[in-house]
């Protein structure tokens, strides 16, 4: 062996290494594991479930009980990236994830998730009662094997009835505080899952070719784009009804009836522009319509549980006995 050989092999093995640093996961890489945007979603509305409840734990207890819901989140998010591995590797919104990209094992993924689980519903259970601990284990249950191992590949309706996952979490903040689950709880949840179904069929209409690629069954694969865009229409006007009767129980009021009905309208209206328009309008302007009302969903839930905790801090202030 030549001296230049030598050399050319240390080279490539120190290469290797360095691959193999490169790979090595990071504390983000862990984080980014447990969706911490949706985990952001989940937080603000299992807070507000909390909040607006008519009775409520001591200070340290409730801090207690959103940071372990928290983890519950974390923890579906966690099993769903290691579940979704396979088709998240080929669609591009996705394929940067820390297990399709091998920043993080697949059997990491598994492993933190099922500890995250196990932990959190049994320290929700210590911090607030047992009521609460089983619906954050069934929400968990529900995302990770009714949703992602059954619905999402098999039936166009995954996005619908896998969206209650994603609803639970003001009801089981309701719980923790009260230790049961009421009218007002259950609204909060169906203002989710009204709403989860036009809130990822907008992203759908403009990453269609990625859950094409995936073989995912999106309504836009299976049923195409136009099917779509009225199906849009429909959950968002069933939506409003929904969304305005919280305005009438203990929770609502004036605020948040006039936000709601605000919101609503301006959901309507872009509903109502997606069903008008036509693939050859949509290309044109590279799903512009369609991308804002993707962003406005998003505005939509945070304004209607942010006119929820305005309702709450107004009754607290009084305001509720004038």
């Amino acid at each position: 062996m030549t001296d230049t050989q030598s050399f050319s092999d240390a080279a490539l093995a120190e290469a290797g290494r360095g691959d193999v640093m490169a790979a090595e996961p990071g504390f983000g890489d862990f984080v980014e594991l447990l969706k911490p945007r949706v985990m952001s979603l989940v937080i603000f509305t299992a807070f507000v479930g909390m909040v607006v409840a008519p009775v409520h734990l001591p200070p340290i207890a409730s801090f207690t009980a959103i940071l372990f819901i928290a983890l519950g989140a974390g923890a579906s998010g966690a099993l769903n990236m290691w579940w979704d591995a396979d088709i998240d590797a080929l669609m591009r919104r996705t394929a940067k994830r820390p297990v399709p990209s091998g920043r993080i094992q697949p059997g990491e993924a598994l492993g933190l998730g099922v500890a995250l689980s196990v932990a959190s519903v049994i320290m929700l259970g210590l911090a607030a009662n047992l009521v609460a601990a089983g619906l954050l284990a069934f929400t968990i249950f529900f995302y990770v094997v009714v949703y992602s191992m059954g619905l999402k590949r098999l039936t166009p309706q995954n996005i619908v009835i896998g969206g209650a996952a994603g609803a639970f979490p003001p009801m089981v903040g309701w719980a923790a505080m009260t230790g049961s689950v009421s009218l007002e709880a259950f609204l909060m949840f169906a203002v989710i899952f009204m709403w989860t179904p036009p809130h990822f069929w907008a992203l759908a209409l403009f990453m269609k070719d990625d859950y094409s690629k995936a073989g995912v069954p999106m309504l836009t694969v299976t049923h195409g784009r136009k099917s779509t865009r009225r199906h849009i229409m429909v959950y968002t006007v069933l939506l409003a009804p929904v969304a305005l009767a919280l305005g009438f129980t203990s929770i609502g009021g004036p605020v948040y009836l006039g936000v709601a009905f605000l919101l609503n309208a301006v959901f309507i209206l872009g509903a109502w522009r997606i069903l008008r328009r036509d693939e050859v309008m949509a290309e044109g302007d590279k799903y512009k319509v369609e991308k804002k009302v993707f962003t406005f969903s998003l505005l939509y839930l945070f304004g209607i549980f942010g006119a929820l905790l305005a309702e709450a801090t107004l009754h607290g202030l009084g305001y509720g006995a004038l």
